[in-house]
């Protein structure tokens, strides 16, 4: 790597992030710093609406979607970018289970309806999405300061990771909503900044972005089906979204959930632009960082920043929601105070960093979790239907089972499907179609018996 691109990579990372310290308020109240509150004061709809946008598009997301466009053209981008739907799915189904079922938190359904039980089954799901978000992002900050599993990588991570915890401790979820808010402006900037150098490299040519790649199984449309199946139950295993829809009323919340959804989607699909950009030339890789190298420093660094930006709001989202699991919903440490909550965010920072040591996937982070948690979907689908207890823990555990074999790479015997994700696609419309049965038996059962 060129020594100048070097030395400005680590200047944008440590200034932008003692910036962010700077303007980050001290939380003083556990409502400032659990809820995102200011002065007692619900956040508002701009706030709210872009820190669901930056919360998800990760560094990992943006490096997703460039790749996946570079392997399949647009349909690589809009694959990846319909599991922005899961914000409309998420927004109506949280909007109807407040104003109809009265029910304040995600926690405080499962609770109520399911047990204990449940809810620790539920929890260590969701610790497993947050904790994976934190090392499957750190690791592409990492990538772009050295080879993978070098010392300049593992440094940059370690440092990145600090300089964000440092400020999360402080302001806790309102310093999040804060530099959400602010790294959303930043976010747009460089997303413009980025397709006006790619796109007058094609003559301005957009028929030829949108028209790349094939609508077929091989052309990576597995993909499109698996994200189509996986909305309906990936968006409520990630608190970083779910907290966020009942911190401001139902109605605000509604409108930002579904606005954050058509902004997101449309993000991503033009980071796929790219992906796309490179194919058309010839690279190889990961696409973000071939296609930077294509246009020198000024471009090298504006991916950098961007993916610096994406990273550290997913990072203290995830950091701020492990907190208020462990200290509000779950009470696993009292009394329930800011000291506590910053306790536990240094832990999910600790934990969260070990993975990166083992050398995971980055991609396997969004789509192997999406498969285990499939089994979500007939719970918040259906759940405005009285259901027994052993409904929810069936129906949740063959999800997780089918994603332990995926993870092991054992293949669906005699798919019907074919080409890249073929597998991946089996396995989860068998397992959309076992955890509705399990989930319905047991309620069937239940009124014969009554």
């Amino acid at each position: 790597m060129d020594q100048q691109v070097y030395i400005w990579q680590w200047i944008l990372i440590v200034v932008s992030s003692i910036a962010l310290y700077v303007i980050t308020p001290f939380a003083k109240t556990q409502k400032d710093f659990f809820k995102g509150s200011r002065l007692g004061k619900e956040p508002g709809f701009w706030m709210l609406t872009s820190s669901l946008v930056i919360s998800w598009i990760f560094a990992k997301s943006i490096t997703n979607a460039a790749n996946l466009g570079q392997s399949y053209g647009i349909v690589g981008g809009v694959a990846y970018a319909a599991y922005y739907l899961s914000f409309l799915v998420a927004g109506i189904t949280i909007y109807f289970m407040r104003v109809k079922g009265g029910w304040n938190s995600i926690h405080d359904f499962l609770e109520n309806k399911f047990g204990k039980s449940a809810i620790l089954l539920f929890s260590i799901l969701i610790s497993f999405r947050l904790l994976n978000e934190v090392w499957s992002n750190t690791m592409v900050i990492g990538s772009y300061f050295g080879a993978i599993n070098s010392g300049s990588y593992f440094i940059a991570i370690i440092v990145f990771t600090l300089l964000t915890l440092a400020y999360t401790i402080k302001g806790g979820l309102r310093s999040s909503l804060l530099t959400d808010a602010i790294q959303m402006i930043l976010f747009a900037v460089l997303l413009i900044s980025i397709l006006a150098i790619i796109l007058p490299k094609e003559n301005m040519q957009l028929h030829k972005f949108i028209g790349s790649g094939e609508w077929t199984s091989t052309g990576g449309i597995n993909l499109l089906f698996v994200a189509l199946i996986q909305v309906f139950s990936y968006p409520f295993h990630d608190p970083v979204m779910t907290d966020r829809a009942f911190i401001a009323s139902p109605k605000k919340t509604l409108k930002s959930f579904f606005l954050a959804s058509v902004i997101g989607s449309i993000s991503i699909v033009l980071f796929s632009f790219i992906g796309i950009y490179g194919s058309f030339n010839g690279s190889t890789g990961q696409a973000a960082v071939e296609v930077s190298k294509m246009f020198g420093t000024v471009m090298m660094l504006l991916v950098n920043f961007i993916m610096v930006t994406s990273a550290a709001s997913t990072l203290d989202s995830a950091f701020n929601s492990f907190s208020k699991m462990t200290v509000i919903d779950l009470k696993i440490i009292k009394p329930i105070n800011i000291l506590n909550g910053r306790r536990m965010i240094v832990l999910a920072c600790l934990i969260g960093t070990i993975p990166i040591f083992l050398s995971p996937d980055i991609l396997s982070a969004t789509t192997i979790s999406g498969t285990m948690v499939i089994g979500l979907t007939p719970i918040f689908a259906l759940w405005f239907i009285k259901a027994p207890k052993i409904s929810f823990h069936l129906s949740v555990l063959a999800g997780i089972l089918l994603g332990i074999l995926f993870l092991f790479e054992i293949n669906i015997p005699y798919s019907p499907f074919e080409g890249p994700y073929n597998n991946l696609l089996a396995y989860n419309i068998i397992g959309i179609v076992l955890c509705f049965i399990l989930y319905l038996v047991p309620i069937g059962i239940k009124k014969l018996v009554d």
